[in-house]
């Protein structure tokens, strides 16, 4: 039998339990020994491998969060410790290694097969954020935005009852996906992100008209990169006159019972990326369009800077316009 081993490094998403699962029921069914990773590339560093069964992976996929814990390490940006790590994995006859994560940890998969020698790599994109260039779909968006679509109906009940405007954070660091998504499927009347320019003076000609015309409340989705939360909670109080409150989701977003969309994709990203590795395929990234599934190389996933979908910055360019 051959070794074969998972990581997940960087941020945890709700999905990856279920991918988990997935790796180590079709890692047997393959003729593979499966092995957990323990908190990340931390672990390869530290040795913390373990061989993992059928007993270690039930009743997980209900679970948000990691198994097998995360982390962001400092230490495997130093090329002795990568020298460690690739000597654990070797110490445990490992040939194949399943990262889950984000650029970041796809940038240091590189560095473990431009160093190591006969071990296979390939990544599963696994970010909240939806950020990784060449896929548009990454493990545990789909519950993300799930988490933030409950909170702004249960938001949306209070403002109409207080006739309140509430401004509400989500996450993405960089990348407004998440909260251009949840503006449009939850009908805010605000949307602000990073790569739409916006003018706070449109939406106030406009946001005058629908109060003459009977509103008596607004809800107004902000990303976390643009760090305003507060000026335009203060704005809706000292330029439309109605009474504001700030909502920051915060963590939450990356909990929780993962989606039926989440699991399924979890499962066809593992398949994928093991069926990838047993053909010869090394140091990839499994990415998702309309089209399926791709492995793509490292170097156009990580060292190339995400573009969001062109249709759907078509459809948040509608806030604030005058109607």
């Amino acid at each position: 039998m051959k070794n074969i081993a998972i990581l997940c490094s960087g941020g945890d998403v709700s999905g990856m339990n279920a991918a988990l699962k997935r790796f180590v029921e079709y890692s047997l069914a393959k003729g593979l020994k499966p092995f957990f990773v323990h908190n990340g590339y931390e672990g390869l560093i530290d040795d913390t491998i373990t061989e993992a069964g059928y007993k270690d992976v039930a009743g997980i996929i209900v679970n948000g969060g990691t198994r097998i814990r995360s982390s962001r390490s400092k230490r495997f940006m130093e090329e002795k410790y990568r020298r460690q790590a690739i000597e654990n994995l070797n110490k445990h006859d490992i040939g194949y290694l399943v990262v889950l994560g984000g650029d970041g940890s796809f940038k240091g998969m590189q560095k473990l097969g431009e160093e190591s020698s006969g071990i296979r790599f390939c990544g599963i994109p696994a970010t909240i954020d939806n950020d990784i260039a060449g896929t548009e779909y990454c493990l545990g968006v789909d519950t993300a935005l799930n988490v933030i679509k409950f909170a702004i109906d249960s938001i949306r009940d209070t403002a109409s009852s207080f006739s309140r405007a509430f401004v509400i954070e989500a996450m993405g660091r960089e990348c407004g996906y998440l909260a251009l998504v949840s503006a449009l499927t939850s009908g805010a009347e605000m949307c602000l992100i990073p790569e739409i320019p916006y003018d706070l003076d449109a939406y106030k000609k406009r946001f005058q008209k629908q109060i003459k015309e009977g509103r008596e409340y607004f809800i107004a989705v902000v990303s976390e990169a643009l760090n305003n939360s507060q000026e335009v909670a203060k704005w809706f109080e000292e330029e439309i006159g109605m009474e504001s409150r700030v909502m920051v989701l915060g963590h939450m977003q990356r909990g929780g019972n993962p989606t039926v969309y989440d699991r399924l994709m979890a499962f066809h990203f593992v398949t994928q990326a093991i069926d990838g590795m047993l053909e010869g395929k090394q140091n990839t990234v499994i990415c998702y369009s309309q089209g399926g599934f791709e492995h793509k190389e490292i170097e156009e996933v990580a060292f190339k800077k995400y573009q969001m979908n062109a249709e759907l910055l078509k459809l948040g360019m509608e806030f604030g316009r005058q109607q």
